[in-house]
């Protein structure tokens, strides 16, 4: 199996470990590798991103059995399921001794082939992983500048009622879901870069990272004011290099409203 560069011993060990456990169960026909393990950027505070591939016949079965499989590799620590994630087919476990985090994706060998970004295969039976990822491209998600731009302005009047109100500590939630779905996909897209919310935007756009800087806040109404109208212009900056239908009169109203309303 050829490594990562940057793979870290602790993470070959443990790797290796799940490796020799998975494959003896005769239901599992593969397993692969994505995330930073795919794009060789794999570092000591990088979790392992494994797909877990069963045989259709078997999948209910493995699904049931999950946690007790995740279980049996020696080290783990703690384990659950990724529901609050949408995904129930994923098992999020810690393995000791180097605390080194595993996210197990238990997915029916057809359904492999549905992916965000690149997997290679580190084991398999008979080539069949490996084929199945042949049928289909990886497909990240893709922000949908007209969904964005529906909805944009009544998420400014939103944030307006929850500073005004002093709801201090949901306004700053809010303004963090602004930065996750809206201002840093788009950035990202336009810069022909995967829109995966903030990760790692200050090394992949270190100058809008800092412009992101002036859309953090403290839970009080000057601080919170300033960094919602921060959004503001960076969405309509960023919302210039999309042709879209733009929605004047909502832009308008809810500009003002933000304004009156949460005037000091």
């Amino acid at each position: 199996m050829k490594y990562p560069k940057t793979f870290p011993d602790s993470h070959k060990q443990l790797l290796e470990k799940i490796i020799q456990v998975l494959k003896q169960d005769s239901r599992i026909v593969g397993i692969g590798a994505s995330g930073s393990y795919a794009t060789d950027t794999l570092d000591k505070y990088s979790d392992l991103d494994l797909v877990i591939a069963i045989d259709p016949a078997q999948f209910e079965a493995v699904m049931a059995e999950r946690l007790i499989i995740v279980d049996s590799i020696e080290g783990k620590t703690a384990a659950f399921t990724g529901e609050h994630v949408g995904e129930p087919r994923l098992v999020i476990a810690l393995y000791a001794p180097d605390a080194i985090h595993v996210d197990f994706k238990f997915v029916s060998l057809p359904d492999a082939a549905i992916r965000v970004d690149d997997t290679r295969v580190l084991w398999e039976k008979d080539q069949l992983l490996s084929d199945v990822f042949k049928t289909n491209e990886p497909k990240y998600p893709q922000p949908d500048p007209q969904w964005i731009e529906d909805r944009f302005w009544v998420w400014t009047h939103y944030a307006a009622t929850k500073i005004a109100r002093g709801e201090y500590f949901e306004a700053l939630e809010f303004l963090s879901f602004l930065r996750t779905t809206v201002l840093s996909p788009l950035a990202l897209k336009q810069a022909k870069l995967t829109p995966s919310g903030v990760r790692k935007i200050e090394i992949r756009l270190p100058e809008f990272s800092k412009k992101l800087e002036s859309t953090v806040a403290k839970p009080e109404k000057t601080a919170l004011i300033s960094a919602m109208k921060q959004c503001i212009e960076l969405y309509l900056s960023l919302r210039g290099h999309e042709d879209i239908q733009i929605n004047t009169q909502a832009q308008q109203m809810c500009i003002e409203y933000f304004d009156l309303e949460t005037h000091l």
